[in-house]
């Protein structure tokens, strides 16, 4: 809803009506211009937004509450220590979203895989289950106690509903090269059985990694029997290492734990791993000079973070999102003044604009704004950022 009362809808119906009066050439002019890669990811994000209200989830809308220290979900075992804290502390994500991924892993798993399961796997007294909800503590090493909760890909069960067989499905563009079941995966099936064994009064001792290929729709199946010693050395200890990082409020060295994580990392420049231009940046305030925020992942933090504000760059590509949460000024290192982002023409990384108050005293100085950790996030999300 605008601020004059006019509805989104009623606002393209309008501008349908007088595009639909142009010349034709420009009407066709228009069409062409209209298909772009920002339009159809602010469509998408949209119809998203508007399809988890429809189906009563309205929670996956905005940022994720930051998770308890010891509470670990399966999809992030065994990933970049670094990595997950900047998920979980709802750091802001740069670049290409994994969205089109996650659609394409969720339909092979509910169009593919389940029906394949149901009609030609499970037998007269085996059916299929969705999912299944885990929530499970697990001791650690060190005398502590870590969490587990998420939920499950397709479980085979029997005709009471409780698991025998519980599945990963995975899709990857390729099976060519894949000689074995991966760690990450391993671990996030491991977490399963565990779980299942401890909630459900019958042994789960095996489970299921099912990889298919975006490409072909072959698939490649390994049976995964529970490996104790895996789990404990493994799984346990790294749950165990990331509540420490979580507990003492730190931020975990760049160290991936595996080769490709870096090149689809969503928070690569404020890592370090892109270009060198930041290194080590904290959970919360934007980078200037990055233009490869998603607005959807704007909204995200400003969700998180709702005293964050845009730097003057990313103002103008999201003009709405400026008005709603507001812009940093631009501030002079020099003489100490500050100038609204509107009045100053720049880029904050490869021309910064120059100070006004020093030129007219002859010096030449540079404009910034102010670096992550000097943004401002509120009294309230800092808490939360620390808990």
């Amino acid at each position: 809803m605008s601020e004059n009362g006019q509805t989104d809808a009623s606002r393209d119906i309008r501008l349908s009506s007088t595009v639909d009066r142009l010349p034709q050439n420009t009407r066709l002019k228009h069409l062409v211009d209209a298909v772009t890669n920002d339009s159809f990811n602010d469509w998408y994000d949209e119809r998203l937004f508007t399809e988890n209200i429809l189906e009563g989830r309205p929670y996956f809308n905005g940022a994720s509450p930051i998770p308890a220290t010891e509470k670990h979900s399966p999809s992030k075992l065994l990933q970049c220590h670094r990595k997950v804290r900047y998920y979980g502390q709802n750091a802001p994500q740069e670049g290409d979203s994994p969205q089109g991924l996650f659609w394409i892993g969720s339909e092979f798993e509910e169009e593919i895989i389940v029906p394949y399961l149901q009609e030609a796997v499970t037998t007269d007294s085996t059916y299929v289950r969705n999912s299944l909800w885990i929530d499970t503590r697990v001791p650690t090493s060190g005398g502590d106690e870590v969490r587990v909760k998420g939920v499950t890909d397709p479980a085979i069960v029997d005709s009471d509903g409780d698991p025998i067989l519980v599945t990963e499905i995975k899709t990857t563009s390729s099976l060519e090269y894949l000689d074995g079941p991966k760690p990450h995966h391993k671990a996030q099936l491991h977490a399963y059985m565990h779980a299942l064994n401890s909630e459900f009064d019958r042994s789960i001792q095996d489970g299921l990694l099912v990889y298919g290929s975006r490409d072909t729709l072959d698939v490649r199946a390994f049976h995964i029997p529970f490996d104790d010693r895996f789990w404990r050395e493994n799984v346990v200890e790294w749950m165990a290492q990331q509540t420490q990082f979580r507990d003492n409020g730190e931020l975990p060295p760049a160290d991936p734990m595996f080769d490709w994580e870096c090149g689809t990392c969503p928070f690569r420049r404020r890592c370090g791993e892109h270009d060198g231009k930041y290194r080590d940046e904290g959970f919360t305030g934007l980078l200037p000079g990055v233009t490869s925020y998603r607005k959807q992942q704007l909204a995200e933090y400003f969700d998180a973070y709702p005293d964050a504000k845009l730097t003057p760059t990313l103002a103008e590509q999201h003009p709405d999102l400026a008005t709603e949460h507001g812009v940093y000024d631009w501030e002079c290192a020099t003489c100490g003044s500050t100038f609204p982002h509107n009045r100053i023409d720049g880029s904050e990384d490869a021309s910064p604009p120059l100070c006004e108050d020093c030129a007219s005293n002859g010096e030449l100085s540079d404009l910034t704004v102010p670096r992550p950790e000097e943004q401002v996030v509120g009294t309230e999300s800092r808490r939360a950022s620390e808990r």
